[in-house]
């Protein structure tokens, strides 16, 4: 036997070491004899199967599968450790393209059957063999043959090769019953097979799918499937499938769906019940905190857990009741509903299980689930109490109870004496009363539950009830003084349906009940009263509770001045139902007592609190009574505090009455007592945010009222509380800011500083509670409002720069200044130019202080717009604003500077002349804050070049103001080159040209060296010879604009009496324009002599002006009366002294035909003759006019009402 043997192990050796053309011809020829004549070793065996499949996985051949049937013979023990890996491979090739490749697997599955020592399976080895070649169309016939099977031996190794493979595919099938009869079998073998342990090889094929069906949508199939695993935990040990428990307890805290839960529950449950009551216990503690756990559905899991475990674990579970119990009712409040359901369908296993044998374990705890605050338990609690109660009386509880009363039900005292039997008449009166009470729960679907309940137990229930009406009484009493406010309120019901039910025949015990209860040292219980009373009347009839009013009002009464807050806001409602059956003698009698309970510091607390909780209920009725009371002046703190309170709980009913109530918290918010006026504030502060829509027109009319009040106090405490409605209320303000706005900004210029304060920061609420998007809606009111305020101030000053006081606090613009750049961004360009000339406005009404550090935050966007190409309107409101802030902001826009000349100097081209004379304008003051204006005036001068027109006029402007605030600054060069330009513009024939040239050589003149400002003085009086008018006006322009600029550099010069000569020869000129310049610049001249030291000259300039007023232009005469008139205001001695040649001129000027020259006369004479300073000079000037003229023009201002003061005016002042 050894030879053939050491044989078979070389051929092994060759096989396993050959190529596969080798090996085909090994299993051609040597292997088949080799193995029909040896007997194989279970290693041998094992390592030749497994080079036979590797063979026939890489080249499928017949004698290959032929040496495995051979194999069946020659070493069938052997053999059978191999099975489960040969029937499978086996059972591939029967699916083969080849039909002798196919024949040969089956050859060798049949060998492999005949091995099989079974008698019951070896008969039904044609079936499974069928099965295994057609799966598709045997499976479910083979499943059913091994189900109808007896079986009385034990099944072999070689049986089960044949059968799991069928049992494999049965449990991948999609039918349900092929699934679940393949489950059933799986579970079946156990107890069949000879050694447990022959199961092993399977497992790792079996498992997989018994799980997968384990967690089958259809209920049926889970449960096959889930006792099959139990039966193989039981059979072959936990040790053999050591992942299976976590798997199970994993499967149960799975996010996928219930279904899988539930099976995972279910298989849990029958695997607990295999490993015995120590695993269990060792294992429960993790159940039931998993119940609690954060995931809902890791609780659902668990939960339904309980749901198998009293079927798996029978009469054993019950031990463990008290444990699981709680975890259960928890459940039934669970937020999530599949795990509510969970916990409710445990719940009712319990009860199906466990009614009647664990019955004192199961009732308390459903007892106290009756009478839990979550409605949710009370719920499943009363159904779980129905299915005990059910179960008790041997009903189904299933009747479906509709129609009739509440009295009607499908019990019979059969159930009744059964329950009592059962459950002892006590504890039966303490269930019902519990279930009766529970009918009037405040959650509907708990109400139907126990009233389903009810009808299906109670036969009779009219005298049911009194049976159980003193346990009854005591549950409701119990109830009411419960700390669960949702209790009391059930029980209030059901103490009211008794009411109703009972009438008359309860009352004269109830009443009385309750009123002694007040005293109750309890608050809860007291409270419970109170709830009680209200139900008792609201369910008694009027005519009943007429007998009953001198014990209700009186216990009212108390309870609203009780000390607990709770007991008054009960008594609060309990009034309110009083007030509809006693009307006003409620009132009469009640409300008085606590206005006076008010006055007594040790009830007063408790008497405003019972107050409020009767105007909560009855505000409209009960508020005309107190409020008269409250306001009383001087307003204490308390009754501040208490208009507070009475506000809060009124509401909007408080409306109607703002009128009265606010005007004395106002006044009191300004009282001397810091209690006083922190009360006042506050309640004034409750009083406006309880009014509602309907009311805001009466509030916001009140509060302007308040506003206009010519009490300061008022003034300042409605602005205060404009500013604390807009911005914490909830109502929608918007259209109502427009008047507050207005109010407000006019309030800046208050008298009172502190109103001034409470103005300015009730506006930046008001303000700051728009919309951004609405903001640019508001520039019309601010500035309709800033002009108000200006034109107010301005009345107060009389003359002065005007400011607005609220302007001039620190951060004054903040609340203003969104509304015009929101204009200014996002506006229409009509909206933006507004927004821009408002700027203006408020910037010149505000202090420079205040405005330095809003600098940045307006010019900015101005700078940005007036680069945007918007129309010229909108571009010449911004110039004008920004020369104003550059006026007030000063040395602020030192940031700007670049920004702002290069936009200046771009606008000065613009086309229109708005535009073009404003960025002039403020380009020369921006050139103050310039260290550096060389390169601006080059620049200019270049423009000035190429240029005509009115942009050459512009410019002409823009150098003169250049000049004019930073001349100091400007380089000789640059001095010497424009005043070469502006000599050429001289001689133009555009007057305007002219006028502005002479104007910024005057002003260039008084920087110049001597020898320049020689050589520029011959220059002009050579033009001022020239046959050309215009040119000669030129000069005399020039002289006039030098005379006012640089009168001492002219006087010193040694061309001076050339240019008294030309000024002198001027006023001969037939052009009446040189004249009237001639005479101005002679004015200005001798103005400048009367101001300095005495001059022998004065006397010739005073004779030239004398002569150009008897000149022949109208112009020119008044021209040389205003000069006159403004030497006369510097210096009236220096004319006195010679006033006999100046007076006889002034008085043929008082008789002028032209009226301007008169009017100018006359004005002139007023200041030559001092006809202000005394009747002397009065009497004194009757030598030249007459004393009618005298004393008239006496009576004259001495300040100038003419509209264009001259020059030589603005220069004496």
């Amino acid at each position: 036997m050894a030879q053939p043997m050491e044989a078979l192990r070389a051929a092994a050796e060759e096989v396993s070491s050959s190529s596969t053309k080798q090996r085909i011809s090994l299993f051609r020829h040597k292997l088949p004899p080799l193995v029909k004549d040896s007997e194989l070793s279970p290693e041998v065996a094992s390592s030749l199967v497994e080079i036979i499949f590797q063979t026939v996985n890489l080249y499928d051949d017949r004698p290959s599968r032929k040496s495995v049937g051979a194999m069946a013979y020659c070493a069938p023990q052997q053999l059978s450790q191999c099975l489960p890996k040969i029937v499978p491979k086996l059972t591939e090739v029967l699916t083969d393209t080849h039909p002798k490749v196919q024949t040969a697997g089956q050859t060798a599955l049949q060998q492999v059957g005949s091995v099989i020592k079974n008698p019951e399976i070896a008969t039904l080895v044609p079936t499974l063999l069928m099965s295994l070649n057609d799966p598709n169309a045997y499976t479910k016939h083979s499943l059913d043959i091994l189900l109808q099977t007896t079986f009385i031996n034990s099944i072999d190794a070689p049986s089960l090769a044949l059968l799991v493979p069928i049992v494999h595919r049965g449990l991948r099938e999609r039918g349900a019953e092929t699934k679940k009869k393949a489950a059933q079998i799986v579970g079946n073998m156990c107890s069949l097979v000879t050694e447990p342990n022959d199961m092993i090889p399977y497992i790792g094929l079996l498992l997989p799918e018994v799980k997968k069906v384990l967690v089958d949508p259809i209920p049926e199939v889970r449960s096959v499937a889930a006792r099959a695993i139990g039966s193989l935990i039981r059979g072959m040990g936990e040790d053999n499938f050591p992942d299976l428990v976590s798997w199970l307890m994993e499967t149960l805290k799975s996010d996928n769906s219930n279904v899988e839960r539930s099976g995972a529950a279910q298989g849990l449950s029958e695997v607990l019940a295999a490993l015995g009551n120590e695993y269990f216990e060792r294992i429960l503690p993790e159940v039931i905190k998993n119940c609690s756990h954060q995931k809902a559905s890791v609780r659902d899991g668990y939960l339904t857990l309980f749901k198998f475990l009293p079927r798996s674990l029978g009469v054993v579970f019950q031990n463990y009741l008290q444990i699981v119990l709680p975890a259960i009712l928890d459940g039934l409040s669970d937020e999530n509903e599949s795990v509510r359901d969970a916990a409710l369908c445990a719940g009712h296993v319990f009860v199906e299980h466990y009614a009647t044998t664990s019955l004192p374990l199961l009732l308390p705890a459903i007892e106290d689930g009756i009478f839990s605050d979550n409605w949710r338990i009370r719920q499943s609690s009363i159904e779980l109490l129905g299915d005990l109660l059910f179960k008790v009386a041997g009903t189904s509880g299933k009747a479906i109870l509709e129609g009739g009363s509440d009295d009607e039900g499908s019990s019979t005292e059969a159930h009744g004496r059964a329950i009592i039997e059962k459950l002892g008449r006590d504890k039966r009166n303490e269930v019902l009363a519990a279930i009766y009470m529970v009918r009037s729960d405040v959650s509907l679907t708990v109400r139907q539950a126990a009233l389903h309940v009810w009808k299906t137990i109670v036969a009779n229930t009219p005298r049911t009830l009194k049976e159980i009406m003193p346990v009854l009484m005591n549950t409701l009493i119990s109830s009411l003084a419960s700390s669960s406010s949702e209790r009391r309120q059930v029980a209030g019901r059901a103490l009211g349906e008794l009411v109703r039910k009972l009438g008359e025949r309860v009352l004269p015990s109830i009443i009385p009940i309750l009123s002694r209860g007040l005293k109750d040292p309890s608050a809860s219980r007291r409270q419970g009263v109170c709830i009680g009373l209200s139900e008792v009347m609201a369910s008694a009839g009027k005519h009943q509770l007429l007998h009953f009013m001198d014990e209700l009002i009186p216990t009212i009464r108390t309870a609203l001045c009780d000390s607990s807050q709770e007991v008054r806001e009960s008594a609060g409602i309990a009034f309110s139902t009083l007030y509809k059956s006693a009307g006003m003698q409620a009132i009469d009698e009640i409300v008085p007592t606590l206005l006076r309970a008010l006055e007594d510091d040790e009830t007063s607390d408790t008497a405003l609190d019972g107050l409020k909780q009767i105007l909560s209920v009855r505000t409209s009725v009960v508020l005309p009574h107190i409020l008269p009371k409250l306001v009383q002046p001087p307003l204490s703190a308390f009754n501040a505090h208490a208009l507070g309170a009475l506000a809060e709980v009124a509401g909007p009913g408080l409306s109607p009455h703002i009128g009265t109530v606010l005007p004395a918290l106002v006044i009191a918010m300004a009282d001397e007592d810091k209690e006083v006026q922190s009360s006042a504030k506050k309640a004034a502060e409750t009083v406006v945010l309880v009014v509602d829509e309907e009311g805001t027109e009466i509030l916001l009319s009140e509060l302007l009222r308040g506003a206009s009040d010519a009490q300061a106090v008022m003034r300042r405490g409605s602005c205060y509380l404009i500013g604390y409605v807009f911005k914490n209320s909830k109502l929608y303000l918007v259209d109502e800011a427009g008047d507050m706005i207005s109010t407000l900004i006019v309030l800046l210029s208050d008298n009172d500083s502190a109103t001034v304060s409470a103005a300015w920061e009730a506006l930046g609420r008001v303000i700051g509670s728009v919309p951004k998007e609405l903001l640019s809606s508001y520039i019309k009111v601010v500035r309709d409002a800033v002009s108000t305020a200006r034109d107010k101030e301005r009345r107060k000053r009389k003359g002065g720069s005007i400011l607005i006081p609220g302007f001039c606090l620190p951060k004054a613009l903040q609340p203003i200044l969104p509304v015009f750049l929101q204009g200014l961004i996002s506006g229409s360009a009509e909206t933006r130019e507004q927004a821009a000339q408002g700027l203006g406005e408020l910037i010149d009404v505000t202090s420079e202080k205040t405005l330095r550090e809003f600098v940045v935050p307006i010019t900015g966007p101005l700078i940005r717009i007036i680069g945007d190409r918007f129309p010229w309107q909108v571009k010449a409101a911004i110039l004008s604003t920004l020369s104003i802030m550059i006026s007030k902001g000063g040395i602020a826009l030192k940031p700007f500077l670049p920004q702002l000349q290069t936009t200046f100097v771009r606008c000065l081209q613009d086309s229109t002349r708005a535009v073009r004379a404003s960025s002039a304008y403020a380009l020369g003051k921006l050139s103050a804050l310039s260290t550096r204006v060389d390169p601006l005036v080059s620049d200019l001068l270049a423009m000035l070049q190429g240029s005509d027109g009115g942009v050459r006029d512009a410019v002409l402007t823009a150098l003169k103001g250049v000049i004019k605030h930073a001349g100091k600054s400007v380089s000789s060069a640059i001095r010497s080159r424009g005043c070469l330009l502006l000599r050429d513009i001289l001689v133009l024939e555009d007057d305007d040209a002219r006028s502005s040239a002479a104007k910024v050589i005057g002003l260039l003149s008084q920087y110049m060296e001597e020898s320049e400002f020689t050589e520029l003085l011959q220059t002009l009086i050579d033009y001022s010879t020239s046959s050309s008018w215009f040119i000669r006006h030129g000069s005399v322009l020039t002289f006039s604009s030098m005379s006012m600029h640089c009168p001492t550099l002219l006087c010193l010069s040694p061309l001076f009496t050339s240019l008294m000569d030309r000024l002198k020869d001027a006023l001969k000129d037939d052009k009446f324009p040189i004249r009237e310049t001639a005479a101005k610049a002679i004015g200005q001249l001798l103005l400048y002599r009367v101001q300095s030291e005495a001059n022998p000259n004065a006397l010739q300039l005073l004779q030239m002006l004398v002569l150009a007023s008897q000149d022949d232009s109208s112009e020119v005469r008044r021209r040389s009366l205003s000069c006159i008139k403004a030497v006369a205001k510097a210096n009236p001695s220096a004319l006195m002294v010679n006033i006999s040649y100046l007076g006889p001129a002034i008085a043929e000027c008082l008789k002028d035909g032209s009226t301007p020259v008169r009017l100018s006369a006359e004005r002139c004479a007023l200041h030559v003759f001092q006809l202000t300073k005394g009747a002397d000079n009065v009497q004194a000037a009757q030598k030249y006019i007459t004393g009618l003229d005298a004393r008239r023009l006496a009576k004259l201002p001495e300040e100038s009402d003419e509209s264009d003061n001259s020059d030589d005016e603005k220069r004496a002042s």
